[in-house]
């Protein structure tokens, strides 16, 4: 039995730089209403970028929430106005990896943690990898200045997920889905699909 989950009242706690924060009164089956709190994020690309000798390119980066450096893949937020996902996608592989890509695909779409947070993450596959500078105006700084790139077997950086030194739920995804996309042959959406 379908219910609509009727939002009877919003307040904004909290606005960030990236996030923001409220707090809604929802209607619940059965009768009543319960709390609940929502982050709100502007939604974030994922790219899992494989060379040409099936190698795919790692970041190390510190993540300060959990204090440790985690692996990763080239990321970022959706944090220009009218940017379409795909393009965000290639200057965010530009800025942290300086690769460009010949061809891309749209891997999955997920939502990281939906019990709280509505980001919605777009995951590409980035292939034909060159050389690439960064943007104009874009700087490092910050906790890239320590980041390190490295390019690792996929089917290696694959068992880094089992082995638990991939951690990183974006990271975990994007190396599983190319993985299958290579063991298979699933039907991908359109790339500019969300």
């Amino acid at each position: 039995m379908s219910h609509e989950y009727e939002v009877l009242a919003s307040e904004e706690i909290y606005r960030g730089r990236i996030i923001s924060l409220r707090k809604d009164t929802v209607a619940m089956p059965g009768g009543g209403h319960s709390v609940r709190e929502v982050v709100h994020h502007p939604g974030a690309v994922g790219i899992v970028a494989i060379d040409d000798e099936d190698r795919v390119v790692m970041l190390r980066q510190y993540r300060h929430p959990v204090g440790e450096h985690l692996w990763e893949l080239p990321a970022g937020l959706r944090d220009v106005d009218g940017e379409p996902p795909v393009e965000t996608a290639r200057r965010e592989l530009a800025e942290e990896t300086q690769l460009a890509a010949q061809r891309w695909s749209l891997l999955t779409t997920q939502y990281p943690s939906p019990g709280f947070c509505d980001e919605l993450v777009l995951m590409y596959l980035a292939e034909g990898l060159s050389a690439a500078a960064r943007p104009v105006g874009f700087t490092v700084e910050h906790e890239e200045l320590d980041m390190t790139v490295e390019r690792v077997p996929l089917a290696e950086a694959v068992q880094w997920v089992f082995d638990g030194k991939v951690r990183n739920s974006l990271a975990v995804i994007g190396l599983l889905a190319a993985a299958q996309l290579r063991a298979g042959s699933p039907r991908l959406r359109p790339l500019d699909a969300g």
